[in-house]
């Protein structure tokens, strides 16, 4: 059946998702429409494609014990020199998703893993371009400010041509929440480029 390779995260809810995503590609970003604007859980992972459904019965379990939280977004930083990457902030929420990719994670689960760096959730914004550009992103986006409610994450596969699909939605508390019910929409704003 062979391998495939999954990630775990929060997706940025609309419209700051597909602005971040057209910002990142507006730095000359090559993987930014590949990518959707997420927080990681888990990092890029290769399992036994055989796997994948003990994954999310793992995931529909840690998803029940989660509940709903605050996220926000406000400014940016960088992980240079160490890591070539600038990334929006996780100004709230950020304990609750390092209680989630704990638990994502957990040695007892079906993907289990180090991390090559210690967990720092983060929106990535630009990634392995010119160090000019990387100081625009920094700069342009040091105002840049989100929230919504985060009601849960999903689970995606990285397909042969490099592009990031979401496989499946995880919804705190193990119910499905129906469109009419959700929470309020996400706000945030921007500053003039």
């Amino acid at each position: 059946m062979g391998t495939v390779t999954i990630g775990v995260s929060i997706a940025v809810p609309e419209p700051h998702g597909s602005l971040l995503q057209e910002r990142r590609a507006g730095f000359g970003d090559p993987a930014a429409h590949g990518i959707p604007t997420h927080v990681t859980l888990l990092p890029p992972t290769e399992v036994d494609a055989s796997a994948l459904p003990a994954v999310e019965a793992h995931l529909v379990s840690v998803a029940a014990a989660g509940r709903p939280f605050p996220m926000r977004l406000s400014g940016t930083g960088t992980f240079r020199p160490l890591s070539p990457v600038v990334f929006v902030q996780v100004v709230a929420g950020a304990s609750a998703c390092s209680w989630l990719q704990e638990r994502v994670r957990d040695a007892s689960g079906p993907v289990a893993r180090e991390l090559q760096f210690p967990y720092h959730p983060h929106v990535t914004v630009a990634h392995g371009i010119s160090e000019e550009a990387m100081d625009r992103a920094y700069e342009e986006l040091a105002e840049y400010e989100a929230e919504w409610p985060c009601t849960g994450f999903a689970l995606y596969e990285q397909g042969a041509d490099g592009i990031w699909r979401k496989l499946r939605d995880f919804v705190f508390g193990g119910t499905v929440v129906p469109p009419q019910a959700q929470a309020p929409a996400a706000r945030g704003t921007l500053p003039a480029r």
